[in-house]
């Protein structure tokens, strides 16, 4: 089986297991969903830290011991993955207020394989594949990087924000302010955003498989969330949206 069929069947992967959770509304059960019925819990911030672990590793090893040739681009594309999942692995969990949190081992085992699965596919793509080096310079490169950072920006100040709130009150709270006046999960929605970039500026398959994933992955949960907010709160905002600003 070669490399691109193996992209292409992750994808189908991705697309089965996005209707699969928004027919059947599966709700992954981490955070305000977590329950025991799913087996053996683990600390929520150390179940984060191991989740992400694999794609920090991963791909830049993988990438960096591969014997292909590498120019500025594929050095770029190294740096944003690390500059990404340095954040996920080893300061977002440590930052979380939720004292003992817990989520289930078989949600960090699922991540772990997502996670891993899709760091090997990038960083292969780099390191074995020697595909054609596009220009650093490139027009889509700079478009690539303005949306990846745009989207970095809105999933951290949307953290930071849900985050404050916890540590304000005890509790969740309806969150407002910013893009939180226009859909429940700007998190979310700046996650997907990033790895679009990527996508972009990376201009491969490997990352549009990525990207096809996060938004896969992420919508189904944060349609969960809007609908959990709207039966918790009775004076949740009627126009709000779930994930995408006034579609979603």
């Amino acid at each position: 089986m070669d490399f691109n069929t193996i992209n292409y069947l992750w994808i189908g992967v991705a697309i089965v297991t996005f209707l699969s959770l928004v027919i059947f509304k599966v709700k992954a059960p981490y955070g305000r969903h977590s329950n025991e019925q799913w087996g053996p819990m683990i600390s929520n911030k150390w179940g984060w830290f191991f989740m992400e672990l694999p794609a920090l590793v991963l791909m830049p090893l993988i990438a960096l011991i591969g014997n292909s040739e590498k120019n500025e681009l594929s050095y770029l594309i190294i740096v944003l993955w690390v500059l990404h999942y340095a954040n996920r692995t080893l300061i977002f969990p440590f930052k979380l207020k939720t004292k003992n949190k817990k989520m289930p081992l078989v949600i960090v085992g699922s991540a772990v394989l997502f996670n891993g699965v899709n760091g090997v596919l990038n960083g292969y793509f780099i390191g074995f594949m020697d595909p054609e080096l596009l220009d650093l310079y490139s027009f889509h490169v700079y478009i690539g990087i303005a949306v990846f950072f745009l989207g970095m920006m809105i999933n951290r100040w949307s953290d930071r924000k849900l985050i404050s709130l916890r540590e304000k009150q005890q509790g969740y709270q309806i969150p407002r302010g910013g893009l939180f006046e226009y859909i429940s999960c700007p998190n979310h929605f700046g996650e997907i955003l990033e790895w679009c970039g990527f996508a972009i500026l990376a201009w491969n398959l490997p990352a549009v498989t990525f990207a096809v994933w996060t938004f896969c992955n992420l919508s189904p949960r944060s349609l969960n969330h809007h609908e959990w907010y709207q039966e918790k709160f009775e004076d949740y905002p009627k126009k709000r949206k779930a994930v995408l600003p006034f579609l979603l």
